[in-house]
């Protein structure tokens, strides 16, 4: 299949004549040909969006409502279709395809209903005197997405701004630009007015740059490693425009003792391992009070082994392929420093093209490359705490505080626990994976903005 460029509702060819090869990072087979953009249609596609977002953000919010409810439909509609693309180009199995297309779905329909919910404030000053404050749309807004939940971390950027009256103009990810083609005719069949939505697929250099520093974006909505976000953030903070920075991650889960050790190892599996670890969210690093460590260990590393590895299109695989091999090396690496400093290899610790084995360590400690470093693959730690206090200082002792959770039976020791742990998420009795269309998101530290 060979896919176009969306610019002011059309689809169009590359001026540039770069079609690019989208691999399936399973064989390293082409599963699509598309058209990559230029700064020509950048051009097009940011003054597209900004003859149209006034027109946009006057329209009545019964209509922007229709027009998102219908996309939510398209989206329903071709469901296999979409999840077919999430495991041919993202290395998705199946049952996480599947879940990210249909949470598709409810975040569409969740932005048509925000359509209505765009209130000001009415504040009485003095006597005879009031203040009445308006939200109002920004303009032109721009995203770019990640490679891992490449329709889903798109769509939320999108989805919301359309609904607050913004317009848009969005770059996927190089590695999973098709994800990005499917928002496009989704929103095109539920008959979006031309300029209000514009793919523009390309490379960083050709295209995300182009976007951070036009003028006429007026905000910038990024998923993504840390080191780029906190390139986007200086650029943009020159041009005195917003941005939203959702980074990286090295996420903990405590364990206290009092909680159940079989249960403990089911919601950290499915955190460590849900889409072979490739999630900002996943559960790097489980710290275990010290009286269930050993345990705990024995049965995780047991049901590791249990995982299966292979084709994503099979319904029982759990842990398909990585992005690309670099990633593999990348964990090797991890795993070997880690070992040569005393940690012991439970299982996985292999991989096959780019395939990586559920890995588990043990005994990791703070002075290991692994204990913060991001590995973005089926990679887990698990380290010893003393006891609570000491599992939060292990918690705390990171530059990341994205996602986080806690399991315990101790209603006192969740909720003052939680309170002292760096993260702009706590899930109690959860994995770190959670998320929902209707909560909010977010990090701290170097986690996000």
């Amino acid at each position: 299949m060979e896919y176009q460029l969306y610019i002011n509702g059309e689809w169009k060819d590359t001026v540039t004549g770069y079609v690019a090869e989208d691999k399936n990072p399973a064989d390293d087979s082409v599963f699509a040909r598309v058209h990559f953009a230029g700064g020509a249609e950048v051009e097009e596609a940011i003054a597209a969006a900004q003859r149209a977002w006034r027109p946009w953000a006057d329209t009545p919010a019964a209509q922007k409502e229709q027009i998102l409810l219908k996309a939510a439909d398209w989206m329903q509609e071709h469901i296999d279709e979409v999840a077919d693309v999430l495991m041919g180009e993202s290395g998705s199995a199946f049952g996480k395809a599947y879940f990210e297309a249909g949470f598709a779905v409810d975040i569409l329909r969740t932005a048509a209903g925000e359509c209505r919910r765009v209130f000001g404030q009415v504040q009485q000053q003095e006597a005879g005197e009031i203040s009445m404050i308006r939200r109002l749309p920004l303009g032109v807004v721009a995203g770019i997405a990640p490679f891992n939940f490449p329709l889903l971390l798109a769509l939320k950027k999108v989805a919301f701004a359309l609904a607050a009256g913004n317009t848009f103009v969005l770059k996927p990810a190089s590695a999973t630009p098709v994800s990005g083609v499917m928002i496009a005719k989704a929103l095109d069949g539920a008959g979006i007015p031309k300029g209000v939505f514009n793919l523009v697929p390309g490379s960083g250099e050709e295209v995300g740059n182009k976007l951070i520093e036009d003028e006429r974006i007026r905000m910038v909505a990024f998923t993504g490693s840390t080191a780029v976000g906190r390139g986007i953030a200086s650029k943009a903070s020159v041009l005195f425009k917003k941005y939203s920075l959702e980074m990286g991650g090295k996420n903990p889960l405590i364990l206290l003792k009092d909680f159940d050790v079989e249960q403990a190892v089911r919601i950290a599996g499915f955190g460590a391992f849900f889409h072979q670890g490739e999630i900002c969210m996943c559960t790097s690093r489980l710290i275990v009070e010290e009286p269930v460590y050993d345990p705990f260990c024995e049965a995780f590393a047991a049901y590791a082994r249990t995982m299966k590895v292979g084709d994503p299109h099979q319904k029982d695989t759990i842990i398909g392929p990585l992005i690309k091999q670099e990633q593999c090396q990348i964990i090797d690496s991890q795993i070997q420093d880690a070992v040569s400093k005393g940690a012991v290899l439970m299982t996985g610790g292999t991989h096959e093209g780019n395939f990586y084995q559920p890995t588990v360590l043990k005994d990791v400690t703070p002075d290991m490359r692994i204990f913060y470093e991001e590995s973005f693959g089926p990679v887990t730690s698990i380290i010893k705490a003393v006891d609570a206090q000491d599992a939060v200082r292990l918690c705390n002792d990171n530059q990341y505080g994205l996602s986080s959770s806690l399991l315990t039976n101790d209603l006192s020791k969740a909720m003052s626990l939680s309170l002292d742990m760096e993260a702009g998420m706590v899930h109690i009795n959860n994995a770190t994976v959670s998320d929902n269309s209707t909560v909010a998101f977010g990090g701290v530290k170097n986690s996000g903005v």
